[in-house]
């Protein structure tokens, strides 16, 4: 080999290796170039170095130095370009070490099995570089890791290390692949334990860490809150530092260590000493990586080795390889829940802002088919026709795709147009069983079409008229008794072969109407009519409610199990004589900027609300603070508050356009602020609901609460 040629390969190893750098140095005369006498000091190192290429058949030997060549008994000439210096049945096992410890283009330990020139095989344990080539990172620099005699010839011990990796890796990997387990890091710790580990953790950070158990920890409402800022004494935190992103990096964390109270390292201590048990094969020392995405660190991964373990190349493979892969399917489930919120927001855009009916308590309420990221084809819809008419209906077209919100869409509006000329409802769904064909709108759609107009007759009656096509019948509770409203039946639309027919029922003060959607009732377990059958149970025990809001919560709370189809549900509670009218006007409707400001803003409305109906305004004033509150700082685009009296209370609900629930955030000593929802869950009756594009949260106080400060101690 030419000596400038070596010198080049030289300088490849040198500017690569930091390693070679600390090899044994020597001043260059004043006439020499740097560079040459150090490329010289990496020839004459007495650490073996060399550079591996990977080429098509497995890694191949490009250049070694004088070390490397006493090491092996092999020259340069002879391992150029040659791949059989390495030992029979391992060159695959170093290319798929290479490759996934080469990702991010970071220095990795190695130990490389070798085949002397004399037959014998030993290990070299190395420290890797990856270098670019035409590229892409395809060439290696590997420098011995320790003392020149530092050569290992437990080869069937590498053996047995290598195979417990691959098989835990497998076994991850496995456990990734299937993807829906809520415990799949869970079983990943179980299997890291059992093949080299003594113990393994994983660790999500909100405002503060908390350990997670699935692939989608990050992403559960449950657990959604603003991210913790980046603090002065977090940069000398080094497992805060893991938290940004950077390189795959790791670092070991003293279990008994002193840190800074509410810190990174202080709280993942904690969190580990509180979730093993003390025993000999447990070091008090944690080895800690971060789980990176794309773009972004999702959590923490900590391990504890066995006590009378050393440290290996394996461990630290597995680790970070682990890491790897859980922190990229932790992304792959983050990207997939975006799409569905997307998706979800889409189609929850294509509802109407339904028009307020003072004469009329009307609820309604949408949920999507949680297994579905594409948009569907349910919907609903209660509009004004007139002074003395209002519109309601409740449709479902096939499919849940773009098509299905497509016709959908179409259906609605061409609804709407009929329904502000035409009063009959039967005569409204034949106009719309042309147009669909005209339309040439492919898929079937049913809908139940209503209307309500006070009785001229009895103050205080309603006249119901409806037409169904192929939909579920809408029930009636009243005065303690349940009725299907099984009349005008004709087939789905598009499919009408004449004109349709109404039917009419009369509706008194107290009685409640529900028109849905089969999501609602329908599950693979058990048919639809016993799905209607309980929805009728449920609505003859809420008709006693004092709003259609309090008998929809009733329904969300009997049909709490996630929908396997999409979900729409009109609620119509027909105001009551005496309580209902003597509290007329009992409702207010503001829109508010999503501002700071808004807070004070809301807490003056409410309150002059509540002075005006006599009622005490201390409670609901903070409720609502706290609601307004948490809706300006999370939420998204408007914001509605809706404040009612209710008889039996004051019914607040805030609705802003964020889809992601309230979250209740646990006390924590790291966390400033985040107890909203505990103070409202001590003050009233809560929940949220889907609501167009976002959610509505509502809260109920009761006539007698109260709002108690403890005694002053003097």
């Amino acid at each position: 080999m030419h000596n400038s040629v070596a010198r080049n390969a030289a300088q490849t190893a040198l500017d690569a290796s930091p390693a070679a750098t600390h090899a044994d140095t020597r001043h260059p005369a004043a006439h020499e170039d740097p560079k040459d006498a150090a490329a010289q000091v990496v020839l004459e190192s007495e650490r073996a170095v060399a550079v591996v290429d990977l080429g098509r058949d497995g890694p191949v030997l490009r250049w070694v130095n004088s070390a490397f060549e006493r090491i092996t008994g092999v020259t340069t000439p002879e391992v150029r370009g040659c791949v059989d210096v390495f030992s029979p049945g391992y060159r695959s096992v170093v290319l798929a070490e290479i490759a996934e410890r080469a990702i991010d283009g970071a220095t990795f330990p190695l130990s490389v099995p070798l085949l002397r020139a004399d037959g014998h095989e030993i290990i070299l344990d190395t420290v890797v570089t990856p270098r670019e080539l035409d590229g892409a990172i395809r060439r290696f620099v590997l420098v011995q890791n320790g003392p020149p005699e530092s050569v290992r010839t437990d080869v069937q011990e590498l053996v047995h290390h290598s195979r417990h990796t691959l098989e835990a890796l497998a076994k991850v990997s496995e456990v990734i692949h299937e993807g829906e387990d809520a415990g799949a890091l869970t079983v990943i710790s179980r299997v890291l334990s059992r093949h080299m580990f003594a113990w393994c953790g994983f660790f999500a950070e909100d405002s503060v860490l908390r350990k997670i158990t699935g692939l989608d920890s990050t992403v559960s409402g449950h657990h959604v809150g603003s991210r913790r800022g980046f603090t002065y004494s977090d940069e000398e935190d080094p497992v805060a530092q893991l938290l940004s992103v950077g390189p795959m990096r790791r670092v070991r964390l003293d279990l008994d260590g002193a840190y800074t109270p509410g810190s990174v390292s202080q709280q993942l201590a904690d969190l580990i000493n509180a979730g093993i048990e003390a025993g000999p094969r447990l070091r008090r020392e944690a080895i800690v990586a971060p789980l990176q995405g794309r773009g972004s660190v999702l959590g923490l991964m900590a391990v504890i080795k066995p006590g009378d373990q050393v440290g290996s190349p394996e461990a630290t493979l597995l680790l970070e390889s682990t890491a790897r892969r859980v922190g990229l399917a932790m992304d792959h489930v983050r990207l997939y829940q975006g799409e569905h919120v997307l998706a979800e927001t889409l189609q929850r855009a294509m509802l109407p802002d339904l028009d307020h009916i003072d004469s009329l308590d009307v609820w309604t309420y949408y949920s999507p088919n949680a297994e579905h990221a594409q948009v569907g084809g349910d919907w609903y819809d209660v509009v004004h026709l007139g002074e003395d008419v209002v519109g309601a209906v409740v449709g479902d077209v096939v499919g849940h795709d773009v098509e299905a919100a497509a016709a959908m869409g179409q259906l609605r509006s061409v609804l709407r147009t009929f329904a502000s000329e035409l009063r009959d409802p039967g005569t409204v769904l034949s106009r719309l069983d042309g147009m669909v064909q005209s339309m040439r709108i492919r898929r079937p759609a049913s809908l139940v079409y209503a209307t309500l107009q006070p009785s001229e007759v009895t103050p205080g009656e309603w006249l119901l008229r409806y037409s169904s096509a192929g939909h579920l019948p809408g029930l009636l509770a009243s005065a303690g008794e349940l009725t299907e409203l099984s009349g005008a039946r004709g087939r789905l639309m598009g499919f009408g072969d004449g004109h349709r027919e109404t039917a009419e029922v009369t509706l008194v003060p107290g009685d409640v109407l529900v028109l849905y959607t089969d999501g609602l009732v329908e599950r693979r377990d058990h048919p639809v009519h016993d799905g209607v059958a309980r929805l009728g149970e449920v609505m003859l025990a809420a008709s006693g409610e004092h709003d259609a809001a309090g008998v929809g919560e009733q329904v969300l709370r009997r049909f709490a199990a996630p929908p396997e189809d999409d979900v729409a549900v009109v609620i119509v509670r027909v105001p009551t004589m005496d309580a209902d009218q003597r509290r007329g006007g009992r409702f207010r409707r503001w829109r508010l900027a999503p501002a700071a400001d808004s807070v004070r803003r809301a807490r003056k409305l409410v309150t002059e609300a509540c002075m005006s109906w006599d009622r005490s305004s201390a409670v609901v004033e903070l409720i609502t603070s706290e609601l307004v509150a948490n809706a300006v700082v999370h939420g998204e685009g408007r914001l509605l508050l809706r404040v009612q009296d209710t008889g039996g209370g004051v019914r607040i609900e805030v609705e802003d356009g964020n889809p992601v629930p309230p979250t209740h955030l646990e006390p924590h000593a790291a966390r400033v602020g985040g107890y909203g929802m505990q103070i409202v869950e001590r003050l009233a009756d809560w929940g949220w609901r889907p609501s167009g594009p976002g959610k509505v949260v509502w809260a109920k106080v009761h006539a007698d609460a109260t709002l108690e400060l403890p005694a002053r101690q003097d």
